[in-house]
């Protein structure tokens, strides 16, 4: 039965996606995109740039990748191209046989959501010796050269969720939920989380009961390991989670041992659930990520890109904002979006961008909070 409400939910995500209108990618960009100086030009029978996009379907369940890909498509459309997606309900093997497919539909540039950001390598690998152009989007795909990565500041998503911690709970004692150990993200927020709460630690002002690690960006898996951790002891004055599905599962548990609201918790993406969380007092903070930005961003790197494959020596890849290093030799050219952290106090700032609405958000207050 739950793999039959899986099919399901692809086919009906794929023909979502298919049918979106042009207009998503400028309301998400406020109006203000460059996709005009971009367009292509239809000249006689010219085909239409065609792009592939490879999504995880693991992660393409999480609510803000719906955004995600609506925007893509509608920015792609406006700039004269086709978007065909492959949402892989096997994981990484079966996205590696979907992108085979998509290079089989005589695609001019790919976009990777990588499911697995190693196992991928082999056959991104095969894509660009074709002569495919290669984008990662949102996840840094490892051990081989790519000619594009576009995503948010992941460390940045760490330091916020450090520095916020250490202004609610300067002494106390603290549990910390990674994300996937799949996804190179999650080592990122890692990272810049320790650069902040690493020196309190060693000072003693905090105790870092546990810190565990998912296997997938999920609910259900969350809710098992922090349930584990609460067997144990809920003597816990801070949560810092991954995103904010698990997020949701760690103020389910605290909900049930009436210690909601009481326990600082820290997520990331804002989706609504986690808004009107904030906006109820359950959650203390989030981290919006301007999707409508990075969309459209990637929408018009993944045209130029497969211009330039065509023969285009006209057009002119934007310069990137730094270089990675994904352990392939080659530092790759990366696009990066900044993040915005979310309160009560700033919450309007998701509802004057488009992304939640004002009713939506505080649904289940009886009056507004400033």
């Amino acid at each position: 039965m739950k793999s039959k409400i899986m099919t399901w939910l692809l086919i009906f995500f794929t023909f979502c996606f298919f049918s979106c209108e042009k207009s998503s990618a400028r309301s998400a960009n406020g109006g203000n995109s460059d996709i005009s100086g971009l367009r292509l030009q239809k000249q006689g029978e010219e085909q239409n740039l065609t792009i592939g996009f490879s999504i995880a379907t693991a992660t393409f369940i999480i609510e803000r990748w719906n955004k995600d890909l609506k925007v893509f498509t509608g920015a792609a459309k406006e700039l004269g191209a086709d978007v065909i997606v492959q949402l892989s309900a096997g994981g990484a093997w079966e996205q590696i046989s979907q992108i085979n497919y998509l290079v089989n539909q005589n695609i001019d540039v790919l976009v990777v959501i990588a499911h697995d950001t190693e196992l991928i390598a082999g056959v991104i690998r095969q894509v660009r010796d074709r002569g495919i152009p290669v984008l990662a989007y949102d996840r840094l795909i490892q051990g081989v050269p790519l000619d594009a990565f576009v995503s948010f500041d992941s460390r940045e998503v760490g330091r916020q969720f450090g520095m916020t911690m250490l202004t609610a709970v300067p002494h106390g004692r603290y549990l910390v939920v990674n994300g996937s150990i799949h996804d190179t993200n999650s080592f990122e927020i890692r990272a810049g989380l320790h650069e902040i709460i690493g020196p309190e630690i060693e000072d003693g002002n905090i105790r870092l009961i546990r810190e565990i690690w998912l296997d997938e960006w999920s609910f259900d898996e969350a809710l098992e390991k922090i349930g584990a951790v609460f067997g144990e002891t809920i003597d816990i004055d801070a949560i810092v989670c991954g995103n904010d599905a698990t997020a949701g599962a760690a103020i389910q548990l605290l909900s049930e041992r009436r210690l909601a609201g009481k326990v600082f918790v820290v997520g990331q993406d804002a989706d609504l659930s986690a808004c009107q969380r904030i906006v109820e007092g359950t959650q203390l903070m989030t981290i919006y990520k301007p999707i409508g930005k990075i969309g459209v961003r990637a929408a018009e790197l993944a045209v130029a890109l497969g211009r330039k494959a065509r023969g285009d020596d006209d057009i002119e890849i934007p310069p990137p904002d730094g270089m990675a290093d994904n352990n392939s030799g080659t530092m790759i050219p990366s696009y990066m979006e900044k993040v915005i952290p979310i309160f009560k106090h700033n919450i309007d700032e998701v509802i004057m961008d488009g992304f939640h609405s004002w009713d939506d958000v505080y649904r289940n207050v009886a009056t507004r909070m400033f």
